[in-house]
């Protein structure tokens, strides 16, 4: 097998959970492959270097194997290697949203006090 085409390989290499997610994300521009936005049709050959955008943050990989068929995880990570600066980058995304203060929505109609309060805030 010389190449598959994008969505699939990025389906069988678990960067989405469908091939229809992985189509849509390209035809979104979110998978660049070298310096151009790649369709789902376009064929991935070993060696290729891409960028990838999805809910997990943002990879640059190198492509090692080419699959069509979706495995276990295991081996869905012997089809890239991911690069230094992308693992350092994940990283620092990762702690920063660690650092992010939560906010609770509260539940149901404010009390009296508490619509005194917001429209305090609002300078009203």
């Amino acid at each position: 097998m010389e190449s598959v085409r994008m969505d699939k390989w990025l389906w069988a290499a678990r960067f989405f959970k469908t091939r229809a997610l992985a189509a849509e994300s390209c035809a979104m521009g979110r998978v660049v492959a070298g310096s151009v936005v790649a369709k789902a049709s376009r064929d991935v050959h070993v060696g290729d270097r891409l960028r990838v955008k999805n809910a997990s943050g943002d990879f640059e990989i190198e492509v090692m194997g080419l699959s069509s068929v979706r495995g276990p995880a295991a081996k869905a990570q012997e089809l890239y290697r991911e690069t230094e600066e992308s693992k350092a980058a994940r990283a620092k995304v990762e702690e920063a949203r660690k650092l992010m203060p939560e906010f609770d929505m509260p539940v149901g109609r404010p009390s009296k006090k508490q619509r005194r309060d917001i429209q305090k805030w609002r300078g009203r």
